[in-house]
């Protein structure tokens, strides 16, 4: 599959708690971190989504925020992975950063220049990525 998003994890679905309409499906990678989805039930039906099976979680750059300093906060970002930027390119008015996690997976943001300014960001500095399960598509082979 070739596709345009640039963070693409493969991993195993550990948990589906189903709703009436939405469903909570949670897939831990190979890496360690465990990442969550928030998809409809027609969703978890059509792919015969169930716990052990293999699923690609799919998330857009754009749609991962970075922050800096989170001790003591709380999120409503169901998905929160601490890393350290590995790599940062600045553009125009966009800068790509690359955020290696603590498992060992590299994950994607596309973030303002101010951004990057007003978080100090460099190679090296800690920080974590977070996304909201609605932001992660599921994706199964066959």
């Amino acid at each position: 599959m070739k596709i345009s998003a640039r963070n693409v994890f493969e991993g195993t679905i550990t948990s589906v708690k189903e709703g009436s309409i939405s469903a909570e499906v949670e897939l831990k990678l190979a890496t360690g971190e465990t990442l969550v989805a928030g998809i409809t039930e027609g969703s978890v039906r059509s792919l015969g989504l169930a716990v052990g099976k293999k699923a690609q979680a799919i998330v857009k750059a754009p749609l991962v925020l970075l922050a800096t300093h989170t001790e003591g906060w709380k999120f409503t970002a169901r998905n929160q992975l601490t890393g350290k930027v590995s790599a940062l390119q600045k553009g125009a008015v966009n800068a790509s950063v690359t955020v290696k996690l603590a498992g060992g997976a590299s994950l994607a943001s596309i973030v303002t220049n101010g951004a990057i300014d007003d978080l100090a960001l460099a190679v090296g500095s800690p920080v974590t990525a977070l996304f909201k399960a609605d932001s992660v598509v599921l994706a199964v082979h066959g």
